[in-house]
């Protein structure tokens, strides 16, 4: 179909990508505890548009630019370490403070819209994702495909719907937990600890280099 081949592993390898613990399930679990089903729908709606960002890059060659300019993948990459650490620093002064903050910070008490808009910025800020679509996307596209482009963008389509069904059952396995009322003492702990996570994703991606011929 529309010149991809391998659908089944195809399939196979977008849900092992989906079932690995990263940014993106992180920031969901932490919407949908702090939001219920509602918060954590919106997160995961947001990071699947953000893959969307990633799917057209990779389908128009801008995510090849990133992979040979070491400058375009230096951008990207800190803008995304920025925002992580910027939601660390939210949920530190959260439970620090001993109350959410209502306007700052993922342990805020947000609109789905705003999460929706958050869920979008950890995921279309991530060159990693980027570098992975141009990666894994061409494994499963024919050779001899008659418009590679329409195949870069069915296979990123079904990526984004795929990993769209596996968060939203995410979401509904662990909305359960957003109704339990936790003392504050350790409300402030869950806080600082999730806000130690996303600080630790920041740095994990700031780390990143860029591991091609053109881009050291």
């Amino acid at each position: 179909m529309f010149g991809t081949h391998d659908l089944a592993l195809f399939a196979l390898t977008v849900l092992i990508v989906n079932a690995t613990p990263g940014v993106d399930m992180a920031f969901t679990l932490v919407a949908t505890l702090k939001g219920g089903i509602r918060a954590g729908l919106a997160a995961a709606a947001g990071i699947c548009t953000g893959c969307v960002v990633h799917t057209l890059a990779a389908a128009f060659g801008l995510a090849a630019l990133m992979a040979a300019s070491a400058a375009a993948f230096n951008v990207i990459k800190w803008a995304g370490a920025a925002y992580l650490l910027w939601l660390a620093v939210g949920m530190w002064r959260a439970g620090l403070a001993g109350t959410a903050p209502p306007t700052e910070g993922a342990a805020a008490p947000v609109g789905a819209g705003a999460t929706f808009r958050r869920g979008f910025l950890t995921n279309a800020l991530n060159p990693k994702v980027a570098l992975f679509f141009l990666a894994l996307l061409p494994q499963f596209i024919d050779a001899a495909a008659a418009d590679k482009t329409a195949a870069f963008l069915f296979l990123g389509a079904w990526f984004i719907v795929q990993g769209f069904t596996f968060l939203a059952l995410f979401v509904l396995l662990v909305a359960p937990l957003a109704r339990w009322q936790p003392r504050p003492v350790v409300a402030r702990t869950l806080n600082i600890a999730g806000g130690s996570l996303f600080a630790l994703l920041a740095a994990r991606l700031a780390l990143v280099g860029c591991r091609t011929d053109t881009c050291q």
